[in-house]
């Protein structure tokens, strides 16, 4: 029984390891201060110096994961997502820019969901 026991603590431990490896791959792989400078020459007219438009017809990038806005800016880039707009604009990074530029975003303080009072039991 405490067999099972520690093998289950050492079976969570070592998939907690194997995603905290994953993550910081992805963060590690762009340069958030090189996307800072990309971000403000070819990002921040739509959405913001730091990637709270204020405008609602464009999407705020602060605080999303950097590994959905790479995925998102390959997909403008290779015509996997259709937009004139954004597919110009991806179509001009490098593939370390596009990194580099989602490492600025996800490093960046996005809106907050509201809390909402507690309705469980009314």
């Amino acid at each position: 029984m405490r067999e099972k026991l520690k093998m289950k603590t050492l079976n969570k431990w070592l998939m907690l390891s194997v995603i905290s490896a994953f993550s910081l791959s992805v963060q590690a792989a762009g340069d958030a201060s090189a996307g800072k400078k990309i971000a403000g020459e070819t990002c921040q007219a739509c959405h913001g110096a730091d990637g709270n438009s204020s405008n609602a017809q464009y999407p705020r990038l602060a605080g999303q994961h950097a590994d959905y806005l790479v995925h998102a800016l390959q997909a403008y880039k290779n015509g996997a997502r259709k937009n004139p707009i954004m597919s110009g604009f991806a179509a001009s990074l490098s593939e370390q820019d596009i990194k580099n530029v989602a490492a600025w975003f996800a490093t960046q303080q996005g809106l907050t969901s509201p809390v909402l009072p507690n309705t469980v039991g009314r």
